[in-house]
């Protein structure tokens, strides 16, 4: 029977690998409390692998190209990419200095519960882990409902495309696509970690191909290509939704790069099944981020230049239906050979990107239902963080998978409902990952000790820009999307954070105060 005691946040301080240099990673483990459980043997390869498939820009820009052609167009895309880059990569670098000190599967609301200290530890331990998994969740509800709606989308290009009598699936056939996908992703996930590295590995080198791959063909192919001037200096303005201020419409378009550019907290939830996790975590982070950004930038001057008449490939009477990518690659092909299967076989080669990164996805999202369930903080939490005689926590991959499913429910009362849900995605995310940084900048200020990855005098600095970038993004993403504000175009992101900020604080009130202490010793 295992005995669940609080550990001080004050107490066992991280001692430095430098410090120890004969340490284990199980050793280290133990230190901040933990046994080894799970399988540890993922390279700094196969981790990073697996934050690169979860962020995967051709995922999230192809998702997302429609919104980033509506406001603002390539100015917006071109340079708010590398802006928001930047950004990104001072938040990661912000996170990867912590995950050296405390490399656990817990991740973020780990590091908030020892960067505060016994007072307030529990209780924004709490709210950073309920953030952080629910985040998670819509991350994977986001993803794979886009590879559903992208599966509809081949299958009506490849049955003569809209104005040609072709194939729309409704709203049950593409929530019955994504509980197919997501059943596939809980099988792969139920296998052992070596499987399971492998197809991450796989999944890097098909986005890294696949995005040079396309850049380079699609505006090759195309009979029609956009000059320098118009993919540098254009500005789209029309965007039919009541927006004049070119300010505006920049911050609006901004969310197709900073939705992409999340999911990077995966390389500390797997830094327990990761060698030399204090440091190879980190490098996962870092670099996940960094190759993204370069590669990402490119995928996007590449498409960007065979664009060349934004209404519309943003119009629903399009063949693809208003799905701007798919009709840039399906009248590419078109009118250039006369059939559009090339444009459907390069959809194809994303299709099999987005079920990778839908992949990984469930990988993170189940080690850290493994971890918070091993604290105590989930209902019936005993059976979330069983392993099995691989030593994989499948219930928790199981659990994800169905709580994903049931999160893309929602699309079929409204869409407005579903993209409120997927909003926590990025703003529920981004605080998430905020938290424990700006308790490092503050309350754990002068007690953090850094691992051996650490931004030595900098940190500070780089983890007050990370905080207030978060706090901008939290408010101008719950600005709204079109005027006037009705029903049906309102916002709904401040209300799906606002509902989960007040259920998980009505929860702690009611009840967890009195039963969650924060991470818990299994040892």
């Amino acid at each position: 029977m295992e005995i669940g005691i609080g550990i001080s946040a004050d107490s066992a301080p991280y001692i430095p690998l430098d410090h120890e240099p004969n340490v284990t990673d199980d050793a280290r483990l133990n230190q901040l409390g933990y046994k080894q459980e799970l399988s540890r043997s993922l390279s700094a390869i196969a981790n990073f692998s697996v934050t690169f498939s979860i962020i995967s820009v051709i995922t999230g820009l192809t998702t997302m190209y429609s919104t980033g052609l509506t406001f603002g167009g390539p100015v917006t895309m071109v340079y708010g990419w590398p802006i928001v880059g930047v950004l990104t990569m001072i938040v990661g670098l912000a996170m990867a200095e912590i995950c050296s000190a405390y490399p656990t599967s817990g991740g973020l609301y780990f590091w908030s519960a020892r960067l505060c200290g016994n007072e307030w530890g529990p209780m924004v331990s709490w709210f950073t882990g309920w953030f952080n998994i629910v985040g998670q969740w819509a991350v994977t509800t986001s993803v794979d409902f886009s590879l559903a709606q992208l599966i509809q989308v081949i299958i009506l290009l490849s049955t003569g495309g809209k104005n040609g009598g072709g194939y729309e699936a409704s709203k049950y056939v593409v929530i019955a696509f994504h509980g197919a996908i997501l059943s596939m992703h809980a099988i792969i996930n139920s296998l052992p970690i070596s499987v399971l590295s492998f197809f991450g590995q796989l999944a890097a080198v098909w986005n890294l191909l696949g995005v040079v791959l396309l850049m380079i063909l699609i505006p090759s192919v195309a009979t029609e290509r956009a000059s320098a001037k118009f993919v540098f200096t254009h500005f789209n303005t029309d965007n039919g939704e009541g927006i004049n201020s070119k300010v505006y419409i920049f911050v609006l378009g901004l969310l197709m790069s900073q939705y992409t550019l999340t999911g990077y907290d995966a390389s500390a939830h797997m830094t327990e099944e990761t060698k030399n996790a204090d440091k190879n975590g980190p490098k996962g982070i870092i670099s996940a981020i960094g190759i993204s950004i370069i590669f990402g930038w490119g995928y996007l001057l590449g498409i960007t230049f065979a664009v060349t008449d934004i209404p519309y490939l943003l119009s629903e009477d399009n063949d693809a239906g208003g799905y701007a990518i798919a009709e840039i690659f399906y009248l590419a092909f078109k009118n250039r050979y006369g059939s559009g299967v090339g444009g459907i076989i390069c959809l194809g080669v994303i299709a099999i990107a987005i079920f990778f990164c839908g992949m990984s996805s469930v990988t993170s999202n189940s080690r850290m239902v493994y971890a918070f369930s091993r604290d105590g903080a989930m209902p019936l939490s005993s059976l979330w963080h069983k392993v099995n005689k691989q030593e994989v926590p499948i219930n928790a991959v199981w659990l994800s998978a169905f709580i994903s499913f049931c999160m893309a429910l929602t699309s079929l009362g409204s869409l407005v409902a579903f993209q409120a849900m997927v909003s926590i995605a990025t703003i529920g995310l981004y605080i998430a990952y905020a938290l424990p940084i700006f308790f490092r900048v503050s309350l754990g200020r002068k007690s953090f000790v850094p691992g051996p990855f650490n931004l030595g005098r900098y940190g500070v600095v780089v983890g007050w820009i990370a905080v207030l970038w978060v706090a901008t993004i939290s408010v101008l993403f719950s600005l709204p999307v079109a005027y006037p504000v009705t029903s049906e175009t309102l916002n709904y992101t401040p209300v799906a954070v606002g509902g989960l900020l007040f259920i998980t604080v009505s929860w702690w009130i009611v009840s967890a105060r009195h039963w969650f202490t924060g991470p818990i010793t299994n040892i």
